[in-house]
């Protein structure tokens, strides 16, 4: 029989106090893995009223995309894009929906923050010149002579010298009468003016629900006629993706799901997006976010590269035409100026099957 010897109590105290240096080390480690990360709160602002181009945001909400990615986001309005990039620039919102060539405009002011776009939702800006075919317009050519009413503010009207000039029409021809926004489509409706510019998928469409026959309205879109420039994209605080990077990845990550399933199943989108506004049309809406995937979205560059990017040389390029409409005040910006690509997924995911 083996007969154990007694363990000296001095080493009894060494083992117990090694026992408790390991499980003090071990345990907070333990507890970390054990609870879950704390989620990162993003102050996100539209800026316009929520309607079905936004579709890939709310599925990215309501599908739980963000919450997966760790983020949670909340939702404020603007009142147009210089206000939305105006919240981001001072902090008031982490990031926003805006358009990029508003963007670029606002870097073109004293004062500007590093503000930067990190994901093109609009491949192709959706510029156009609505008109009424029973004016006698049914192309770009037909504009010489006529009225075509232009709402302050609006940066399409910066791009019309550059695309009257690319397709052989004398920009002086065309009448320019300042109107405000929200009589745009309906002075156009009265006969008052001959054509508005503005975005196809929203000033066109709203035409027709206001009764005037889908078969006289002509839709001029710029892209159709030389334009380059891009769209709306997601704009982020410079201070906050210094910060909170991954949650700036995580938020694309999401958007880009929710871009996927809503190019997947628009209806089914639109009825998340309808549950969400006040007397949403479904008919209307679905409408809308069928324009913006065919027209603006899945443009032959997404299908070749993939969401969210941009090509550098045609962004170069579509500086060049915004120059055209008048020149930039400060230093002209490059392409890295103005977008950061670090912040996108893969690029495998971003591809469209």
């Amino acid at each position: 029989m083996r007969v154990r010897r007694p363990v000296p109590l001095l080493g009894m105290a060494l083992l117990a106090l090694l026992a408790a240096a390991i499980m003090s080390a071990w345990l907070p480690r333990l507890a970390a893995a054990e609870e879950p990360k704390r989620a990162v709160a993003v102050m996100f602002t539209l800026d316009r009223p929520l309607d079905g181009s936004m579709a890939p945001l709310v599925l990215a909400a309501s599908r739980g995309l963000f919450a997966a990615e760790g983020v949670t986001v909340t939702t404020t309005t603007a009142k147009g894009s210089p206000d939305a990039i105006a919240r981001v620039a001072s902090g008031e919102s982490d990031m926003a929906l805006a358009d990029i060539n508003e963007l670029i405009r606002y870097h073109d002011t004293q004062g500007s923050q590093p503000v930067k776009a990190v994901f093109v939702l609009f491949n192709s800006a959706p510029y156009a010149i609505i008109a009424r075919k029973s004016r006698g317009i049914n192309g770009l050519a037909d504009l010489e002579g006529k009225t075509l009413g232009v709402a302050e503010g609006d940066l399409s009207i910066r791009l019309w010298p550059a695309v009257a000039r690319h397709n052989h029409l004398k920009v002086d021809a065309v009448k320019l009468s300042r109107v405000g926004a929200a009589v745009r489509e309906p002075i156009l409706s009265a006969g008052q003016v001959d054509a508005v510019s503005g975005f196809s998928y929203l000033s066109a469409i709203n035409l027709r629900d206001r009764g005037v026959p889908a078969a006289d309205l002509a839709v001029l879109r710029f892209a159709d006629y030389g334009c380059e420039a891009y769209g709306h994209a997601v704009i982020v605080n410079p201070a906050f993706a210094a910060k909170q990077p991954a949650a700036v990845k995580g938020f694309l990550r999401a958007l880009t799901s929710g871009l996927q399933l809503a190019i997947k199943d628009p209806g089914a989108a639109v009825a998340e997006v309808v549950s969400r506004m006040d007397d949403g049309s479904r008919e209307l809406e679905l409408e809308r976010l069928q324009t913006v995937l065919a027209d603006n979205v899945l443009t032959a560059d997404v299908r070749r590269d993939g969401i969210g990017g941009i090509d550098p040389a045609r962004f170069e390029r579509a500086l060049d035409q915004l120059a055209e409409g008048g020149k930039f005040h400060h230093k002209r910006p490059t392409a890295a100026d103005i977008f950061d690509d670090s912040f996108l997924p893969p690029a495998d995911s971003r591809l469209v099957n």
